[in-house]
This record gives structure tokens, C-alpha cells and sequence, in this order.
């Protein structure tokens, strides 16, 4: 018996030595390691790595940018189900430990003695949020120690509460997503309060093996591990029987979900990152901004819509072009997979491979796997391309077109599958509210993917006559009238600046005579637009017109200047006609409204310039905060209403089937019809569109701003106003509407059955009657050799 207690007290002894050794170990790495570990406090300002994310006006998401897809939640909008199914996974008695687990520490250091290394590591989510936030991922003693030591700092200054959340927004669970919010939308489409039981299971079985064992990559091993952790989940008392049983029976339903894109407005997302990285560099990609734009979806997509269809329009009126390729052999299921697996569809345009041909028929194999069959009603179109100018015969038959193994595109439509091709035409369309230059909708192209280039505000290209109100605003605000005269007739120049006679001609090759300068701008006569340049003078004109925002860099110090040669994007002649619009201002085109940080707190907000109408010109040109007056509101009225006419009567009359008489605007084609344009307006909404070649080369001898670009404005328009009441400009001070003859600009004779009304300044109005011929007192700066 003495022996017995003799070795109990050994053994006592024994034990209390190696506890001090034990303790006095701890207390060394504790002692060694404390100082180096980092502050606990700094998790509560935490900044996780977040995408930038960009919206419409209307948050509408237009585009995600960068590596990691992450959407940071509050603890408090975590489902009940989805906090048990993490802990069933990874921590069940979370809610009770100090934030270790005696019981998992322990049977980690039997797998240490059993196997001499490092194996589970009885990890609680304390522990793992220390990892994550703090430490390496390295298998060592000291970081494991550390992670113990942060565990314990971490549970003594943060509640549960708080570092669940931290756990669940940190950790990754595969396929670029980073927290629970963006694995249930890169999962299932959905957010974590839309999700089953058995998806929040799925997602919580993640953190072990995010890459490999995720329900995209192995479904098999995701599905075991799911039930495993509803069998958990059940036995812990977290679930019913019934609902254990639905949900382990519940069939895998995760698919990869791209980010949502809601609206389709890529050129308008790389505008927006673009400027934002200059300012931020690749910390733009991580700090979670939300970008609000000033885009409206709504006429984002018209946008789209309209230049899609009027540059496939275009496509169309000169012929096939053929197919993009075609194969060496026939077409085997196995060589059209291949084929069609590299290849992309843009803007609904499908590639597809000829399988079959019939008499007034062909069948094609879609990138799908389905069968298309093209009736003769989208294939009759398809006469062969010749040149710009010109179309092959008429076919007669599909054969005549197309041949089995030809690699073509396909567009479904209402009336069934038609034969298209991408168009080798491109075009711009950009639309400014004129009262603050806050771009409404913006596209660069036929499609981003196909092509980056932005043609809105990277194309400088020369806009016809499409520039010519301006040179004639700057004629009203140097002594001319609307009804002034103009002679419209054969002229020769040798200007030294262009080193060559120069006989200029109007489109017709036709000349009139005098002209009123209204009748010049509707009926867009050139010659008018010279001679009207030549009188008031190049430089005058040029500093006048560099107030609309065009680069005086870029006008050219020459006559041409009023054929509208200089090189200017379809964003810089957007803007100019802004302050037509919007009664003499100069406003500043603007594409970001609002910035938040990801908790939603603003960190900017756009301060543009404001219109006031009843300040002193010389006040908003001296005060940052209000928009310069760059032209009397007198000029600005005469220039709407002229304008206006383009419309009723002139290049413009095809916009008439939109039905309002408040609209106004230009058309412009450049020599060879190399460019096309349209850009038109009302008080609320300015918009330009531009159609050409990004090599220059002619469009073809029926193609003028009028049929190439000004029916894809009138179809943005159908949309753009559909419910804006008309708002036409009202008469400034100082502006008589006079009833004159149109042949001398004079006032009508009494009773004068062809009389017009003309709109003045009140000092310019005409005093004389007119005696039935021509002549105008108003004619300044004219010689007699110019007016006859």
C-alpha cells in the first residue's frame, strides 16, 4: 500500500512538473509571439477586395470589373439555415468556445502523434478568420500558435456576431467567388435569401476544397458532401426530419452564372473604367466602387437597337458579301462542332454551317446543336456584292447563293431564320440632355466584342454639312438674317491655304441663284455656305464657333471650314448642337453621376455647370457654377427655328413620321459619301449618329445622311420620346415674327398671296417693301460680284 501511494505522489508530481514545463513553454511563446501579432481593431474597418461595379441611372448593372467576385452582407441578412449549415461544416459549438476548441485541438495532436505532421488542425471559425485576415497558409508550429494567440485576441474584442461575418464575406468557395452573396449568385443566380436548404448546404461544403470539390467542377463529390452536412445538420437539431429528407433528396441544380448583366452598354463601361483608373489604378478593380452613370436604360437599348438595325439595313442594300469561310470536306456532326465551338455570335447575328440546299431552302446546323431552315423570304435579299455602287442578279434559287458547307451568320426574326453577315459598315450614335450634358446613351459600334474601338469619341471624322448651322449662327451674330440673300452660283477660288483652284458645287451640280439663308441651311446649298463664310470672315467665324467646344486645333483656317472638313468625334458634334438645343448654353458632355463605396456611402457626386436664363451673360461666363452663354438667345431661337425646316421641308423630311413639330436638325454627307450624319434635337434631348467606313471610302452614290443615318436617329427617337410632351422654344425678348417676300427678304406687299413669316431681331427686322425684286438691305459684307 505505501508503495502504491508512494508512486501516486511520484506520478502527481510527475505531472505538475511537465503542466509548469507545459506552462512555462506556452507562456515563452506566448511571450515571443505577442508582440508580433497584428491589432485585432483593425477587422473592424476591414476593406474587402471588391469588384467595381458600374450602373445605368436606373441601377441597372452594365459591368463588373475585377478578379474577384465578392458582395460583402451583414450578419443580420444571413438566413438562420445558412449559419447552421456553416456550422455543421466547419464549427458547431461556434457560439459557445472562446474561440478554440479544446476537443478539436486535441484530436489534432493525435493525428500530429500518430502521423508526425500537421493534419486538420482543429481549426474553429475563430481561428480560420485569424488565418484569413492575418496570417500565411503555411503547416508550421509557430503559425499555428499565432492563429491560436489571434483566436483568443480576437474573441476577447469582437462579438460572434461580428466575426461570422468576417468569416463568411472572406472566405473563397470557388469559381472567382469570394463570400456567400457572390457564391449563391456565381452558383444559382440568386442571392442567400433566395436559396433551399439543400443550396445553402452545397455552399457551406465549399471552404474545404473550393476548386475541386465545387458542384460545377465534381458534382459527384459536392453532392456527397452536401448530405453529409445535412446529416449533420440534423443530427445537431438545426433541421426536421422532413426537411433533412427533402433537402438530401433535392437534385444538384448549380450551374456557373456569369455576373448579371443587365443592360447591354459596353462601350459606355470602358469609358467609365477608363477615366476611374487614372484616378484610382488597379485599386479601382478592389475597392467596391458602385458607379451610377447618367445612361437611361431605356434609351441605352434604343440605342443599341437603332444603329444595330441601320447598319445591318445598310449591309443589306449592297449585296452579300459570301460566306466567311467554308469547309475543306462535308460537313460531319463531329467537324461542325469543332468549327462552330470557336466561333461567336454578335448582336443575335448566330453563326451557323450550311447542311443542306433545296430548290428555294437551306438547313444549317447552329452552334446549339439544332437545325435552322432559311425560307426563300430570308435568303431573296441576298444579291451578290459588287461594289458600293453596285449589285449582282437578282437570285433564283438557294443554289444561287449558298452551298453546302459554307460557314455563314443567321438572325431569327418574327418571320422565321434570314440569311445576314456582319457588317463591314460601322457607325456611332451618341444622345446629350442638352440642359447639363449628361449622356443619355452612347455606342461606339456595330458590337464591343468585334470591335473595341469606340467611333463616338475616338473617330474624328469630317461632318459635312452637319457643321453648318454653326458657320451660319456665327453669320446671325454678325449682322445676318434669316432672310438674308445668298447668290448661289458658279465660283472658282485659288486659296493659297489649299494650294489649288477650288470650284466648289452643290450636290446637284445645279446653282439657284439668290438665296434666303434660311432656304440655304434647309435645302443645305454649299455654295451658300461659302460665300457665307467668305462675308463674315474666317477668323470671326473661327473663334465663334471654337465657343460650341470644337478644338481650334482641328478647324481648318479655310474656306472647306464651311463644307464641315474638320476632323470632330460624333461626342464633339453632339455637344455642339446642345446649345442649339438648349437656348445658347455651353454644356459639357458627363458620364459618371454618382459614386458610392461598397457599404453605400457617397464619395462623389457630379456638379455641373447650371443654365440660367435670367443671369447676364457676362456672369455665366465669369462663375464656374452656371453654363457660359456662348450665343444670344435671340440667335439661338432663329437657329432652332431654321432648323426646324431641315425637318418640314428639307434633307430631313423622313424624321416627319415621328409626328411632332418640335423637332429640329441636320443632315450631313461628306464628299464621296464617305461619312454620313444626322443630328437632331428638341429642348430636352439632342442626339447625333454617324455612318461610315473606319477606312474612309465612299458608302455608295445613293447614301446621304438622310437614308444612311438619319433613319437609325428617327428610330432612337420613337423610343427616346415616346410620352415627353412637345416642348418647342419659346421667343425671347426681342425677336418679331414678320411676314416677307420670299424672293427678296424684304417686307411683303399688302396682300402679297406668296408672303412667308421671318423670325428677327427687332433691330434687324426689314423696313423696306419689297418692289418684286430681289435685293435685302441686310446683305452686309457682301460685294456685288457675290450677290450676282
Amino acid at each position: 500500500m505505501g508503495v502504491f501511494l508512494s508512486l501516486v505522489k511520484f506520478l502527481i508530481k510527475l505531472g505538475l512538473a511537465a503542466l509548469v514545463m507545459v506552462l512555462l513553454a506556452a507562456a515563452g511563446v506566448y511571450y515571443t509571439l505577442e508582440p508580433d501579432l497584428p491589432d485585432v481593431e483593425t477587422l473592424r474597418e476591414i476593406q474587402y477586395q471588391t469588384p467595381l461595379r458600374i450602373y445605368s441611372s436606373d441601377k441597372k448593372l452594365i459591368a463588373e470589373f475585377g478578379e474577384k467576385r465578392r458582395t460583402p452582407v451583414a450578419y443580420e441578412s444571413i438566413p438562420t439555415d445558412f449559419i447552421h449549415a456553416f456550422q455543421a461544416a466547419e464549427d458547431s459549438r461556434f457560439f459557445e468556445h472562446i474561440g478554440i476548441d479544446i476537443k478539436g485541438l486535441a484530436r489534432a495532436a493525435v493525428q500530429l502523434a500518430a502521423s508526425g505532421h500537421i493534419q486538420s488542425g482543429g481549426s474553429t471559425i475563430t481561428m480560420q478568420v485569424a488565418k484569413n485576415f492575418f496570417l500565411t497558409r503555411e503547416r508550421t508550429f509557430k503559425r499555428k500558435f499565432s492563429e491560436i494567440l489571434l483566436a483568443l485576441r480576437i474573441e476577447r474584442e469582437l462579438s460572434k456576431e461580428e466575426i461570422f461575418a468576417l468569416y463568411i464575406n472572406k472566405i473563397y468557395l470557388g469559381q472567382r467567388a469570394y463570400g456567400i452573396e457572390a457564391a449563391a449568385n456565381v452558383y444559382y443566380g440568386a442571392s442567400i435569401n433566395e436559396l433551399t436548404l439543400a443550396q445553402m448546404a452545397m455552399i457551406a461544403g465549399l471552404p474545404k476544397a473550393p476548386s475541386a470539390d465545387n458542384p460545377i467542377s465534381n458534382p459527384d463529390r459536392a453532392l456527397a458532401r452536401r448530405n453529409w452536412i445535412l446529416q449533420r445538420m440534423h443530427r445537431l437539431g438545426y433541421i426536421s426530419d422532413q426537411d433533412h429528407e427533402e433537402a438530401s433528396a433535392a437534385p444538384l441544380t448549380a450551374r456557373y452564372h456569369g455576373a448579371d448583366i443587365e443592360l447591354d452598354a459596353p462601350y459606355i463601361a470602358e469609358m467609365v473604367r477608363s477615366q476611374l483608373f487614372e484616378q484610382y489604378g488597379d485599386d479601382l478593380y478592389n475597392n467596391g466602387f458602385r458607379v451610377y452613370t447618367t445612361i437611361s436604360s431605356e434609351r441605352q437599348e434604343a440605342a443599341n437597337r437603332a444603329l444595330r438595325q441601320g447598319l445591318l439595313a445598310y449591309s443589306k442594300r449592297h449585296g452579300y458579301h459570301g460566306p466567311e469561310s467554308q469547309l475543306d470536306t462535308a460537313p460531319t456532326p463531329e467537324l461542325i462542332a469543332s468549327t462552330l465551338d470557336g466561333s461567336t455570335s454578335y448582336s443575335g447575328l448566330q453563326p451557323a454551317i450550311v447542311t443542306a440546299v433545296h430548290d428555294k431552302s437551306v438547313e444549317a446546323a447552329l452552334k446549339s446543336g439544332d437545325t435552322a431552315t432559311v425560307e426563300w423570304s430570308g435568303l431573296e435579299w441576298a444579291r451578290p456584292y459588287r461594289s458600293h455602287n453596285s449589285l449582282g442578279p437578282a437570285p433564283k434559287k438557294a443554289a444561287d447563293i449558298l452551298a453546302v458547307g459554307d460557314v455563314i451568320r443567321l438572325s431569327e426574326t418574327e418571320g422565321g431564320w434570314e440569311l445576314t453577315q456582319l457588317p463591314r459598315v460601322q457607325g456611332a450614335f451618341v444622345a446629350l440632355d442638352p440642359k447639363d450634358g449628361a449622356i443619355q446613351a452612347l455606342t461606339g459600334g456595330f458590337n464591343f466584342s468585334l470591335n473595341k474601338f469606340n467611333r463616338a469619341t475616338q473617330a474624328y471624322r469630317q461632318p459635312g454639312s452637319n457643321f453648318k448651322p454653326f458657320i451660319y449662327a456665327a453669320a446671325l451674330e454678325n449682322g445676318f438674317t434669316p432672310a438674308s440673300l445668298i447668290n448661289d452660283a458658279p465660283i472658282v477660288y485659288h486659296d493659297t491655304s489649299l494650294d489649288k483652284l477650288w470650284r466648289p458645287e452643290n450636290y446637284s451640280r445645279r446653282f439657284y441663284g439668290p438665296t434666303r439663308l434660311r432656304e440655304g441651311l434647309y435645302k443645305s446649298r454649299n455654295l451658300v455656305s461659302i460665300r457665307l463664310l467668305r462675308a463674315v470672315g474666317i477668323k470671326t467665324t473661327i473663334d465663334y464657333v471654337s465657343r460650341f467646344g470644337f478644338p481650334l486645333e482641328r478647324l481648318p483656317r479655310n474656306l472647306s471650314l464651311s463644307l464641315g472638313t474638320a476632323d470632330l468625334t460624333p461626342l464633339e458634334v453632339a455637344q455642339g448642337y446642345a446649345a442649339l438645343a438648349n437656348g445658347g448654353y455651353r454644356v459639357e458632355p458627363y458620364l459618371i453621376g454618382r459614386i458610392d463605396d461598397p457599404q453605400g456611402n457617397l464619395i462623389h457626386q457630379a456638379t455641373v455647370p447650371q443654365i440660367c436664363a435670367d443671369c447676364p451673360t457676362e456672369q455665366t461666363m465669369t462663375d464656374s457654377r452656371l453654363a457660359p452663354r456662348i450665343m444670344d438667345s435671340r440667335t439661338a431661337y432663329q437657329m432652332y427655328s431654321m432648323l426646324q425646316d431641315v425637318i418640314r421641308q428639307g434633307t430631313g423630311t423622313r424624321a416627319q413620321s415621328l409626328d411632332r413639330s418640335d423637332l429640329a436638325g441636320k443632315t450631313g454627307t461628306t464628299n464621296d459619301q464617305k461619312d454620313a450624319w444626322f443630328s437632331g434635337f428638341n429642348r430636352n434631348l439632342v442626339a447625333t449618329t454617324w455612318v461610315g467606313f473606319d477606312q474612309p471610302k465612299p458608302l455608295g452614290r445613293r447614301e446621304f445622311g438622310s437614308s444612311a443615318a438619319l433613319p437609325i436617329w428617327i428610330d432612337f427617337m420613337q423610343t427616346a420620346l415616346n410620352g415627353m410632351p412637345e416642348e418647342a422654344p419659346s421667343p425671347p425678348d426681342g425677336i418679331v415674327r414678320v411676314r416677307i417676300d420670299p424672293s427678296s427678304g424684304l417686307l411683303a406687299r399688302p396682300g402679297q398671296e406668296n408672303a412667308i413669316f421671318e423670325v428677327f431681331r427687332s433691330e434687324d427686322a426689314p423696313t423696306q417693301y419689297s418692289q418684286g425684286t430681289a435685293g435685302n438691305d441686310r446683305s452686309r459684307g457682301l460685294t456685288t460680284e457675290d450677290i450676282f
